[in-house]
């Protein structure tokens, strides 16, 4: 049995979103940079290097995931370190200058869907008086407040923490610690809901979250799990957050 909550901390990805990856040629983003570059780089270097990046990145990504208090990388460190390694001064300088904007590029996807009975389940939680807060590693949360704003969810969020804006990316606690606070609610009266068993589960562990709650993503079976990393409980979807909701309720 789940203690009630007092307050919900819910990952972006993979719970309140279908969020694909990038596609491993991203078309619009070599289009831009050759924008910027000009003629310093030809379209085809430009794309190995977004894929090699990308590549590079997400290890790095595995990597510092398995620390007890990772780091995040600013914009520009990103592209410094993951994109134009090589590249001629001037134009890596011209990438530098506009790596936020890159960066939102980079994160927001045409294909992004709210999952299945997210939507009722924010609707039980706000009925219940119980407010919400969004803990997410992400390259740029800016393009996650402009989605959900644009599907009438953005509202819904007292707090919204990005590993971008924190300097810090789970599964260090201080991201869960941040979002508590400014809800202003205990940590331990928290539910802390993810799709990762590397990360969202070991942040909801070592931040002493009330409940760690895993959501089923096309993540999930694909990463290695920490030995903190077992949830309190598994749900499918939004569908099963809403039943675990409307059950602590009635029996809290």
């Amino acid at each position: 049995m789940l203690p009630t909550p007092r307050a919900l901390l819910l990952d972006f990805g993979g719970v309140l979103v279908d969020a694909p990856s990038m596609a491993p040629r991203p078309v619009h983003l070599v289009d831009r940079l050759r924008a910027l570059v000009g003629d310093a780089l030809s379209a085809e270097r430009i794309t190995r290097s977004l894929i090699d990046g990308q590549r590079e990145y997400a290890a790095w990504r595995d990597r510092v995931g398995e620390q007890d208090r990772p780091r995040e990388y600013g914009h520009e460190q990103v592209w410094r370190e993951f994109i134009t390694p090589g590249w001629p001064a001037p134009a890596r300088d011209a990438v530098l200058r506009e790596a936020t904007a890159l960066s939102y590029a980079w994160t927001r996807r045409a294909d992004w869907a709210v999952r299945p009975g997210i939507r009722t389940a924010l609707d039980v939680a706000a009925d219940a008086g119980v407010p919400l807060a969004i803990v997410s590693n992400t390259l740029c949360g800016a393009a996650h407040r402009d989605f959900l704003d644009a599907v009438g969810l953005g509202d819904r969020f007292a707090v919204q923490i990005y590993s971008d804006e924190a300097g810090v990316r789970k599964p260090n606690p201080e991201v869960a610690w941040l979002a508590a606070r400014a809800l202003g609610v205990p940590v331990a009266d928290c539910w802390f809901v993810g799709d990762s068993p590397a990360r969202d589960i070991p942040c909801a562990r070592r931040a002493g979250a009330g409940a760690a709650v895993l959501m089923v993503s096309a993540r999930t079976g694909r990463e290695r799990g920490q030995p903190d990393g077992v949830p309190d409980v598994t749900v499918d979807d939004g569908h099963g957050l809403r039943r675990l909701i409307e059950t602590a309720f009635a029996t809290g």
